[in-house]
């Protein structure tokens, strides 16, 4: 049945110089939607030194592009196809812009800005428009150290995201799989851009379930470190490691709870795999379920007050649904004769698995009811182990294909997958981490 900080504490300080004109939110939920169409200029560069002279103001809108670009949502104009002057380059209030030109090329909102550097630091302002209305959405200073350009591109687009659809995005987050190196593996997770990557445990043995707690600070896992399933907890920022689970048989990590303080486990210690509840201070144990049946991988709703699980109680590997406490256990997949790993949208309103279908593992999508199912993938690919971003918009999963893993992100819908991250062993197990602060 059972198979097979990121961004440094953000030293950008911004504030505002003006008030929004409006709150514009987008429904990117509606079956209507299409890609937001926006304009991104060259940032006006006043820098100090002469020899950087261009440099910041191309660096910071270049930024904020591939930021947006990595959301699924945005369509982010080329440059080449801009019609405005050497005179209306600067411009950076509405009485000054032709709104017109742009909406010409297509666009619906406008970011333009100016960068100043100096030896030390480097200051920002952006100002967003609403190129229909012809209004400015908001006026926004940036400060940080010389070299974070990086930074301030992310607080802006994070900005651009939370005046648009009231979301700050997923900027602030990290991927954790697990990397398999023959019977040696350890858990390691990469940013969101897929431009860091670090090594989370130091266990070289057969590692399994990585899952962070809700503030980030712990990661819970299985390790047969000590040559048994053991589940550990390690705290991220000062590397200390305990085991808090290490019982006769197996002992399989779940999910933490929405308040951090429990922990999911699958635990096979009275003769056959059932799921039950740890309280990670006390220790303190209560079994869930009681089923002749196996009953593995469980994780709880946003809210506390359910858990989906997989059974075979029925015959086959399919996904249920119970009360936090156990009770009222319901079946929820009914397509496929192999389902598993299911992870709860943080938006609560989806519940997304892997299947078995045509011979290949792809991933699904299903309400809690158990109704409007969909496919999200359907390549020649096995794509397993998904996980949902604390956005509850996008999905990370396993793709692999002959001896190659990689690992993918798509919107919550299937559409726009992208490539993260991919290496020479095989990854598994991926789990979106919750946003850093």
């Amino acid at each position: 049945m059972i198979k097979k900080f990121f961004l440094l504490s953000l030293v950008v300080l911004f504030f505002c110089s003006n008030n929004a004109a409006a709150k514009v939110y987008v429904d990117i939920d509606s079956p209507a939607f299409k890609l937001i169409p926006v304009a991104i200029c060259d940032f006006n560069n006043q820098s100090i030194d002469a020899t950087k002279k261009g440099d910041a103001g191309i660096q910071v809108a270049e930024g904020v592009k591939k930021d947006l670009s990595l959301t699924g949502i945005f369509n982010l104009l080329n440059k080449k196809s801009f019609l405005e002057d050497k005179d209306s380059v600067s411009a950076v209030t509405a009485e000054k812009i032709r709104f017109s030109d742009w909406a010409a090329i297509g666009a619906d909102y406008l970011l333009r800005g100016q960068v100043i550097q100096n030896g030390s630091e480097i200051i920002a302002a952006s100002y967003f428009f609403d190129v229909t209305r012809g209004e400015l959405i908001f006026n926004k200073k940036y400060r940080a150290p010389a070299g974070e350009i990086k930074d301030i591109a992310r607080a802006m687009a994070s900005d651009i995201m939370m005046a648009l659809i009231n979301d700050e995005g997923d900027f602030k987050t990290e991927i954790a799989f697990v990397s398999k190196n023959r019977l040696k593996s350890d858990i390691y997770s990469v940013s969101y851009d897929g431009s860091e990557l670090r090594k989370l445990t130091g266990h070289q043995s057969i590692l399994m379930t990585p899952r962070w707690s809700p503030d980030g600070t712990f990661l819970a896992f299985t390790s047969f470190k000590r040559g048994r399933p053991e589940i550990y907890l390690r705290n991220l920022k000062n590397g200390e490691e305990r085991r808090i689970a290490a019982f006769e048989g197996l002992n399989l990590c779940g999910n933490f709870s929405p308040d951090g303080k429990k922990l999911l486990l699958t635990l096979s210690k009275d003769g056959n795999e059932e799921i039950y509840v740890l309280e990670i201070d006390s220790l303190k144990l209560r079994r869930l379920t009681s089923n002749y049946s196996i009953d593995v991988s469980p994780s709880w709703s946003p809210d506390g007050k359910k858990i989906v699980f997989v059974s075979n109680r029925s015959g086959s590997p399919q996904i249920y649904i119970m009360d936090a406490d156990g009770n009222s256990a319901k079946r929820i997949t009914y397509e496929g004769n192999y389902n598993t790993s299911p992870s709860w949208s943080p938006r609560g309103d989806r519940i997304v698995y892997e299947g078995l279908k045509n011979n290949k593992y792809q991933i699904f999508s299903i309400d809690e009811e158990g109704n409007n199912p969909l496919q999200l993938t359907s390549d020649a690919s096995d794509n397993e182990s998904p996980s949902w971003s604390p956005s509850g918009r996008q999905i990370v999963y396993v793709s692999q294909k002959h001896s190659k893993s990689k690992i993918f992100i798509m919107n919550s819908n299937g559409t726009n997958p992208r490539l993260l991250y991919e290496q020479n062993n095989k990854m598994v197990m991926t789990v979106w981490s919750p946003r850093f602060k």
